[in-house]
């Protein structure tokens, strides 16, 4: 069975009460969840910024009349 750290310490998941065991498990779903969420944040995070700078353009373009996408497109 795998080695549990906490707070430095190290423990046999193997002695773990079947309370522990379950307690274990939500734990490893929690960090789970948190590192695909942390993921999820990424992701958006990057969208939007890409909409923003869509939107950024639209308006200069509007503003302007120059279309900064042709401009730097190849």
């Amino acid at each position: 069975m795998p080695i549990l750290r906490i707070d430095g310490v190290d423990y046999d998941s193997a002695q773990l009460s079947p309370t522990g065991q379950a307690q274990l498990a939500a734990l490893q779903h929690a960090e789970a969840q948190i590192r695909e969420l942390t993921n999820m944040k990424a992701l958006l995070t990057r969208a939007k910024n890409s909409y923003v700078d869509e939107l950024k353009r639209e308006i200069i373009k509007g503003k302007s009349g120059v279309d900064l996408g042709a401009l730097f497109s190849d």
